[in-house]
């Protein structure tokens, strides 16, 4: 029996010595405020509770080790203080996705009580065992320095357009109380494990259960043949199957081969260890060069290994190096890197009539429930999917992960079912950023100016397909970069390889080519001693350029806007690197933009806002609410946001940089009615009424489609980003200046670009998840290479507004386009300081 103190109060515990502190807290005594992002690999520091008034990993400790302990959650920490604390995280900006807050807030609420700590450089390094993978800690940073110093400014925060309006939900989330996915609990609630394949690439002879089966508590083990639908999944190409047959071969090591269902998520786990695989191994396709090769193994039989070759080509570049006064030739190579959003997958599946209900963390509820209703053999509206905030997605929950299991467990055993990844799992399971090798000739004329660019892309989309062809087509749309060229001729090939799949990740194959071209222009530069500014302003995009794919910009240009707020830091600077680029908003490419809204008044204190984007930390329900304020003047704080398939709202993946975009649309759309009823009648009267809006773009064309008027995308980003380096060769300083149109939350926007550029240093620097024969060499988050707290620089965002012709308000997307140049600058920034041109990321170091 170990006797201890939790938050002031005394408890015993029973069970084992060797059981963790996190399992306890969470499982037998349901305070979820402690969450579980590594599990209990020690590093993410979301689980960080106070033990004998230090903050400490409730992951890593033991409950043998607490007699006499006194142990405080976030429920335990003194009102004043946790109140102040919390306050300043919303006010501040400092709650994205929110996963990483409460630990956060436990070590601040350490901080302040010592109140030892008062620069801002030693609050970044005392922040420094927790992670954050959304705002770039600068935020939170703030947060805290604002609430040592105990300033109370008691500013009444304003929802009007371009107002810092905290984020929806912010202060629940960060006190813990907004449940997760993981955090929602249950009665009878069954939990499921899954068995892996262990070889990349091996036929499945044999599925022995019958020990697993015997394990107490185990409920039921499922294999493939009981999916009652179709057990192929894909965002566009159906190709992963949601679980591997007999006598089928395995095309990467996140294959599942079979599920159990226990009565607790140990159980669970302890029974799939105990399933037993007989395999016939094969040799795995893990180069994608030879995954190309003419007697290569095929990866899906039958299919060829190249998915796509996606092609643009106008003018005649073939002979413009023999032409042009400056060529320059180079291979560049991107690596694969994990996501790393704290909170790993997890979905929740409950039986309701005739059907299933899914709580869902994914990156598009609709798109689940397509997918669910093929796989269980039923109609789309016996399957509800109701999206739960998630922690972190950056792309990498659009695929159907974990979902598709909890869904078919629940259905078969007509009982509610969870099934939550481990850390090690997630980063085996799910897609990673696509390694792209890039042959790139870049060509100029005397002048510096721009005449020709060639670029052959192979990119690994690993076993399946996910979103891997249209990654590669942002390669080819966005290869010109932020600039005009008016000679190209460009291809880039999606392989299969028996990888862990490619998909989307906040760039979307965008910084790997603007890597690329962006060392090209240095290394023109040093051939005809162009200055590195300006020839980046005298070739870039404006109102009526065109892009790669063709398209005339005809208005909202601001690149050299954002050129221009950049010049003095860059130009003052001993070593410094620079980068533009461009990012689309909305998918485009002959694809369908679309949001629809419903606004319910369900009081006059209760307004409901129903759409189908999901909220992953990027504030999209602040967009929402912000622009029903804006149209109506109505109270923000009487608005409500939800996302369910319940509403009948149709809707795709959140991606693309286009939900801000799409959701305000549709709100304004939806208030031009209830603006008239409001001026006939107090909202106390249109109680009961539901007002529907919608927007639709499909007018965008593919890339290399014969039209006389390209348009791949509705709209575009632009930006120039600065790296700095000191003289021992460190970056000291970023600053990002960003066109967004108009900028909707000035307090949210900052957020997302110093968390992109916290991304795309960790690209550019450190971030590589190292693969060899199709498995990583480490399953570690510590080994991701993610930047800690007290290594990021400075960062200075500066806002552009020049205003789009479609967005609401003249707005564009900002999400992605945040890393896009980031890379690109660290290569030329560290180029300019030791003179070595370095052709693959990471980047290798200053010696």
């Amino acid at each position: 029996m170990v006797n201890f103190f939790l938050n002031g109060q005394k408890v015993q515990y029973n069970g084992s010595p060797d059981s963790g502190l996190l399992d306890y807290l969470r499982l037998e005594k349901k305070i979820t405020s402690v969450k579980d992002g590594c599990s209990g690999q020690g590093v993410c520091g979301a689980c960080t509770a106070e033990i004998n008034g230090k903050p400490r990993l409730a992951c890593t400790t033991k409950m043998g080790k607490l007699e006499d302990a006194t142990v405080t959650t976030m429920e335990g920490i003194p009102e004043q203080i946790r109140n102040l604390i919390v306050g300043k995280f919303s006010e501040k900006g400092a709650v994205q996705c929110g996963y990483c807050s409460p630990g956060m807030i436990i070590r601040v609420a350490h901080i302040f009580r010592e109140k030892t700590i008062l620069s801002r450089d030693e609050i970044f390094k005392a922040i420094s065992p927790n992670l954050c993978r959304c705002t770039g800690y600068i935020k939170i940073v703030d947060a805290i320095e604002t609430a040592l110093t105990e300033k109370q400014e008691n500013k009444i925060p304003t929802a009007n357009i371009g107002e810092a309006f905290p984020k929806y939900q912010s202060i629940e989330t960060a006190l813990g109380k907004r449940p997760f996915v993981n955090d929602i609990q249950l009665e009878g609630l069954l939990h499921a494990s899954l068995k892996f394949s262990d070889y990349p690439r091996a036929k499945i002879k044999r599925i022995s259960t019958q020990e697993a089966e015997s394990i107490e508590g185990v409920e039921r083990i499922i294999t493939a043949t009981d999916i009652p639908g179709e057990k192929n999944t894909g965002l566009i190409f159906k190709d992963w199957p949601l679980m591997i047959s007999t006598e089928e071969t395995t095309n990467f090591i996140g294959d599942v081969l079979a599920v159990v269902v226990a009565k607790t998520e140990a159980i669970a786990r302890e029974a799939v260890n105990l399933i037993k695989i007989d395999y016939e191994v094969y040799e795995a396709v893990t180069d994608m060069h030879d995954a190309i090769l003419k007697n290569a193994p095929l990866v899906h039989n039958g299919q060829s290994n190249v998915l796509e070759n996606c092609k643009i080509k106008f003018g005649d570049p073939e002979q413009e190096p023999d032409k042009a006064a400056f060529t320059y030739h180079s291979i560049f190579e991107t690596q694969r890197i994990e996501h790393a959003f704290l909170e790993t997958e997890t979905a929740i599946a409950i039986p309701i009539v005739q059907g299933v209900k899914l709580y869902s963390q994914g990156q598009g509820v609709y798109v689940d429930r397509r997918q669910i209703a093929s796989l269980l053999a039923l109609p789309e509206e016996q399957i509800e999917v109701e999206q739960v905030s998630n922690g972190g997605g950056f792309g990498g929950k659009e695929d159907l992960t974990v979902q598709g299991h909890a869904a078919l467990c629940s259905h078969l055993l007509q009982k509610p079912v969870k099934v939550h990844l481990t850390r090690e799992e997630s980063i085996r399971m799910h897609p990673k950023r696509h390694p792209v090798w890039m042959d790139m000739t870049l060509s100029c004329d005397k002048n510096g100016t721009f005449t020709a660019l060639k670029l052959k892309a192979i990119g690994d989309t690993g076993a399946y397909a996910s979103v891997g062809t249209k990654v590669m087509e942002r390669v080819v749309g966005h290869a010109t970069g932020a600039y005009t060229v008016p000679k190209v001729d460009i291809e880039a090939l999606t392989v299969y390889t028996n990888n862990i799949p490619s998909g989307a990740m906040r760039g979307f194959g965008v910084p790997q080519v603007i890597f690329a071209l962006e060392s090209c222009i240095d290394e023109l530069c040093k051939q005809g001693g162009f200055d590195r500014w300006q020839i980046r302003y005298d070739n870039a995009l404006e109102n009526g350029s065109k892009t790669a794919t063709g398209q005339v910009l005809e208005s909202g240009v601001g690149l050299k806007k954002t050129l221009l707020a950049v010049k003095e830091d860059f130009q003052q600077a001993k070593f410094a690197g620079i980068a533009c680029g461009l990012k689309n908003t909305g998918v485009g490419n002959g694809m369908i933009d679309e949001s629809e809204v419903k606004i319910e008044v369900l009081s006059e204190s209760n307004i409901r806002i129903h759409h189908g984007w999901t909220e992953m930390g990027q504030g999209v329900h602040n967009m929402a609410i912000q622009t029903l304020h804006e149209e109506t003047g109505l109270d923000p704080q009487i608005m409500e946001v939800v996302v369910d398939t319940a509403a009948g709202l149709p809707t795709g993946m959140t991606t693309s940089s286009r939900a801000t975009a799409l959701v305000s649309k549709a709100i304004i759309d939806a208030t031009a009615e209830l603006n008239e009823d409001m001026k006939k009648n107090p909202i106390k009267n249109l109680v009961g009424k539901t007002y529907s809006g919608k927007f639709f773009c499909d007018w965008t064309t593919k890339p290399g489609e014969k039209t006389d008027k390209p348009v791949t995308h509705f709209s575009y980003g632009y930006a120039t980003q600065v790296v700095i380096l000191d003289d021992e060769g460190n970056i000291e300083k970023v600053v990002a200046a960003h066109d967004g149109g108009k900028i909707m939350n000035k307090m949210l926007f900052e957020g997302q670009i110093e968390g992109a550029v916290h991304m795309g240093l960790g690209y550019a620097l450190s971030e590589n998840l190292l693969m060899k024969d199709g498995k990583p060499l480490s399953y570690k988050m510590k080994d991701l290479g993610i930047i800690r707290a007290k290594e990021m620089p400075e960062v200075k965002v500066i806002g552009i507004e020049e205003k789009d012709p479609v967005g609401p308000y003249g707005a564009k997307g900002i999400g992605e386009i945040g890393m896009v140049p980031t890379a690109a600058a660290t290569a030329n920034a560290l180029c300019n300081y030791d003179g070595k041109r370095r052709m693959k990321l990471p980047l290798a170091p200053i010696n």
